[in-house]
């Protein structure tokens, strides 16, 4: 591995073999109510491989199952893709949707546990993380998936899209709770700026078209980079079929947000949008890092992103945007039962620099009263993506738990993490001893025993 590629190193330093472990150590008393497994995914190249971006690495999954107050197990395998063996994305004939990375987030709809990425079409895994292949919905999908799907938690449905800098540029999708394809629409006025994450809401579906954009010159494999001559907007068009064809385009300032946290429909119909999102400065030393042209080092943040918030009105056509704090974060979530509808509580990975201090963090934020908590980890260590579960007898939003895997480089080790989502402010709930340091991932979720049976 290039010791000088920062996303070979430190926290990113890629685990070399595949391991099962039983009976792990658990610190504290585990909620009896988890029972399910918490599935995260990674960058995480083979020994010799060292890719030209972090996005570029391969796909592992880690898995940590929980049942009965005990940690059964932990297993770490690499998505078994065509790519993963070296096979190029593009061929003579155009793209080999298969040769995924596979690397950036595993979900789980209608039974399917899946590793996406979304340049490509997703890959069906076991409930033990053996591959079984790339899945196209019966051959119904012929454009790639984003990694960040949104599963409606009234319907089930799940919606999706295909980007590409190449028509079709964008393709909107939505699948069924039982997991048919049941709706393909092209965007029309769509452009190749980089749609990483979408939203939606009850009756809305938000598309953002900010200031990155496809650029050929780009060397680095993964072909984007800031544009100030590109508008950046939002799209906003009905749910359901023929929806496409109604999207309606917003103008907004510039930035560029990879992730959203939440939208939804405020009581005046207004459409409100939230989510990190970086300006130049902050685009091109996050850049520095994905693609090792310079920047920080390892342990120095590899972001720098402020929450913003979107108001569209669609009567006046008017957008009211701002900055709803000065915290440097990344990662949001919510608590999904509330996705696509109004929600109080919103959580986030707090990263050095602003106003969340020197090391990094767990955050939660109140949007009702303005407050927020932020769970120091420690000097050297990383937590994953806060993944929210629900208490059994939750009679409040945030009755829950929030779920993270931590890098710990003193330690060179790795823990989950169980916090109660209602107070940070408390020592964790359970902390379970992983029998390796796990590599910082990206994306993951909880996949309670129901889902996965």
């Amino acid at each position: 591995m290039n010791p000088t590629k920062p996303y070979l190193a430190g926290h990113y330093t890629p685990v070399v073999d595949e391991v099962t472990a039983f009976d792990l150590t658990v610190e504290g008393t585990l909620p009896p109510e988890l029972s399910g497994q918490l599935v995260r995914n990674s960058h995480n190249p083979k020994p010799g491989v060292t890719p030209t971006h972090w996005w570029k690495g391969s796909g592992m999954v880690h898995g940590i199952r929980l049942r009965a107050g005990h940690a059964e197990w932990y297993r770490n395998r690499w998505v078994r893709t065509p790519a993963l063996d070296g096979a190029p994305y593009m061929t003579g004939s155009g793209p080999d949707y298969s040769a995924s990375t596979a690397g950036t987030h595993v979900v789980e709809h209608a039974g399917r546990l899946l590793a996406l990425c979304e340049a490509n079409h997703p890959f069906a895994l076991t409930r033990e993380l053996d591959t079984v292949g790339a899945f196209d919905f019966s051959g119904k999908l012929t454009t790639a998936m984003t990694a960040h799907p949104k599963q409606d938690p009234a319907t089930g449905e799940l919606h999706f899209f295909g980007s590409s800098p190449m028509p079709p540029l964008l393709t909107y999708h939505v699948a069924s709770a039982d997991g048919e394809l049941m709706l393909s629409e092209q965007v029309p006025g769509a452009t190749a700026a980089l749609k990483h994450d979408f939203a939606i809401t009850e009756n809305h579906v938000v598309f953002l078209e900010m200031s990155v954009t496809f650029d050929h010159t780009e060397t680095s494999g993964i072909p984007y980079a800031w544009s100030d001559d590109i508008a950046p907007r939002l799209g906003v068009l009905p749910r359901g079929a023929g929806g496409a064809a109604r999207i309606r385009w917003y103008d907004i300032a510039p930035g560029q947000a990879l992730h959203v946290a939440n939208a939804y429909e405020d009581a005046q119909g207004r459409i409100v949008v939230e989510g990190p999102t970086l300006d130049r400065a902050g685009w091109e030393l996050s850049w520095n890092w994905w693609a090792g042209t310079g920047g920080p080092r390892h342990d120095e943040p590899v972001t720098r992103s402020l929450t913003r918030r979107w108001v569209v009105d669609p009567v006046t056509g008017i957008v009211t945007e701002g900055l709803c704090d000065d915290l440097n974060v990344e990662f949001p979530t919510i608590n999904d039962d509330l996705l696509g509808r109004e929600h109080r509580y919103q959580y986030a990975i707090a990263f050095p620099g602003g106003g969340s201090g020197g090391s990094h963090g767990v955050v939660k934020y109140d949007r009702i009263d303005g407050s927020r908590q932020i769970l120091d980890v420690g000097a050297g260590v990383l937590p994953s993506e806060a993944v929210f579960v629900p208490a059994a007898d939750a009679t409040r939003e945030d009755d829950g738990y929030l779920l993270t895997v931590t890098s710990d480089l003193g330690r060179d080790a790795s823990s989950l993490l169980v916090l109660d989502a209602s107070d940070l402010r408390r020592a964790p709930i359970a902390t379970i001893r992983l029998p390796r340091r796990v590599t910082a991932g990206i994306h993951g979720s909880w996949i309670p025993d129901e889902q996965t049976s």
